[in-house]
């Protein structure tokens, strides 16, 4: 969506500019509500030696505690999209942060493993109502040429999340098991008070109204009807299976090559996530330049081409540049993914968020199972980057397939 866009115009009922927040101050509240729910979500993966001995639980069985977060988010993310569409935005994310801040306090007081898994699985349904809103919103609450800023800010929050989560559980777990639950509570309760005051209302589409299944389904309907749109998801579906497939497994590669123990790994993993702040924050004058369609296949293009060269690394230090760079075009392209399906419609944003949402949880899946088996039988890293390569050309060609990168696109 930038300023040269031909679809970029805001939606009928999007509130007035001039009445509402700077996009700065929506920048800032999408970054800290992404950061706070992304560190949710990876909270748990340092406490899990932990929880197993207490619970008494296998190793295996343990997983569960991190598995049950992504499913209620992943399952919900399908109902709370199209039901959040025909609703005030700001409503919708206050109520879910409300859900958010209980369910995950009462985490820090579980007494049995069964108990955990059904708050987790709270935790991830909950958000799954609050990140969705934020995606949404954005189209509507800055001007055009500032969408794929605002997002990247959003994104980065995200990105520091994912790479900052497991050292900030693993400090707080230091004390207590039950001091890392306590703070993000208390850190979310805080975000509702900040987001209570500052976010503006952004009113759902009248012709989304209802709740039940039958609206739902026609929302969808609505949305997986506009052919474009469905080839988009798919597209965005295969990307992120690659990414994740690779990501992933990072850190096994470094422990198995390079001879890292887990206290390095993370601090490589740390290294690597700055890349992607960086692409997040600072992507978005680029984006401006090239317009969205050309810096999508650009961007996809060059993280092809890193993940080519990442396999014949020599030593850690040059694995660790070529995959700060890849993370760094990473960070680039997702907003640009998130702008481009946002564009496709006005009435329905939540419902789009939401699919997109449930699409990297769905690769993210596929890509983990995948990956595992390919980093074991094969020679390095090979394995896992010719995959991602061939998933992100796949993705490309899904997207040429429905016109992405036609001439009156990328030239808009």
């Amino acid at each position: 969506m930038t300023s040269t866009s031909p679809t970029s115009a805001p939606p009928a009922t999007s509130t007035p500019k001039a009445a509402g927040p700077s996009a700065r101050t929506v920048s800032l509240l999408a970054f800290a509500t992404m950061f706070v729910i992304g560190t949710d979500t990876f909270l748990v993966a340092p406490l899990l030696p932990t929880l197993a001995r207490t619970y008494d639980v296998s190793s295996d069985i343990s997983g569960w505690m991190v598995s049950a977060y992504a499913l209620g988010y992943a399952v919900f993310a399908l109902i709370a999209g199209p039901l959040s569409d025909g609703r005030d935005r700001r409503r919708v994310l206050l109520t879910g942060l409300v859900g958010f801040i209980v369910a995950t306090t009462l985490c820090g007081f579980a007494q049995g493993f069964w108990t955990m898994i059904l708050f987790r699985f709270l935790a991830g349904v909950s958000a799954a109502f609050v990140s969705p809103q934020i995606w949404a919103s954005i189209p509507v609450l800055v001007k055009p040429q500032q969408i794929v800023r605002t997002m990247g800010f959003a994104t980065a929050g995200l990105s520091i999340a994912q790479f900052a989560g497991i050292p900030l559980g693993s400090w707080l777990a230091a004390s207590s098991w039950h001091l890392p639950f306590y703070a993000i509570g208390a850190i979310s309760a805080l975000l509702w008070l900040v987001l209570a005051r500052f976010f503006p209302s952004v009113p759902g589409h009248s012709g989304n109204a209802g709740s039940g299944p039958r609206a739902m389904l026609r929302t969808y309907g609505t949305v997986l009807g506009r052919g474009r749109l469905r080839w988009f998801l798919l597209g965005y579906l295969v990307f992120q299976t690659g990414n994740f497939e690779a990501i992933s497994f990072f850190g096994s590669w470094f422990n198995r090559d390079f001879g890292l123990d887990v206290g390095s790994v993370g601090t490589a993993m740390m290294a690597v996530g700055a890349g992607n702040v960086i692409g997040s924050l600072f992507g978005s004058r680029l984006v401006q330049r090239l317009g969205l369609y050309r810096s999508l296949l650009s961007a996809v293009l060059a993280m092809t081409v890193l993940y080519c060269l990442t396999p014949l690394s020599p030593n850690l230090g040059t694995a660790l540049v070529l995959l700060a760079l890849v993370m760094m075009v990473a960070g680039f392209v997702f907003p640009v993914f998130m702008s481009v399906l946002q564009q496709q419609t006005e009435t329905a944003r939540g419902t789009v968020s939401s699919l997109a949402n449930a699409a990297m949880y769905v690769g993210t899946t596929i890509g983990g199972a995948v990956g595992g088996v390919l980093l074991t039988k094969g020679d390095g890293f090979w394995g896992v980057a010719l995959f991602t390569v061939v998933a992100y050309l796949a993705s490309l060609a899904v997207y040429a397939a429905a016109g992405a990168f036609r001439r009156e696109e990328v030239t808009a």
